[in-house]
């Protein structure tokens, strides 16, 4: 159908590259370039991917003890965010002005 409207009117109606008949973009030598360096950089990252850094015994827990020593240091840092303890003597020292009885 879009060989047929090229064909038969002088161009493409309305905006020309929006839209269902839009205008084809012209491929470039830097559009192949950019292209062909995203599938080298795909290529060698999915290499990367399939070569395991640790065995499965070894990835098993090894980060339990770094991940409860941030914990700690979490709980840590709550705990020193949160108000000193107050008590009532302290809220009710102003009223033992005088003690008259």
């Amino acid at each position: 159908m879009f060989l047929t409207v090229a064909m038969l009117r002088k161009g493409i109606s309305g905006k020309q590259w929006i839209g269902k008949y839009r205008r084809p973009r012209q491929i470039t030598w830097q559009m192949k370039r950019n292209t062909l360096a995203h599938l080298e950089r795909e290529a060698e990252n999915e290499y990367w991917i399939s070569r395991p850094y640790m065995t499965k015994e070894q990835e098993l827990g090894h980060a339990a003890e770094r991940r409860a020593q941030n914990w700690l240091n979490i709980k840590a840092a709550n705990f020193t965010k949160f108000p000193e303890h107050k008590y009532i003597t302290d809220h009710l020292s102003h009223l033992r002005i005088t003690k008259t009885w």
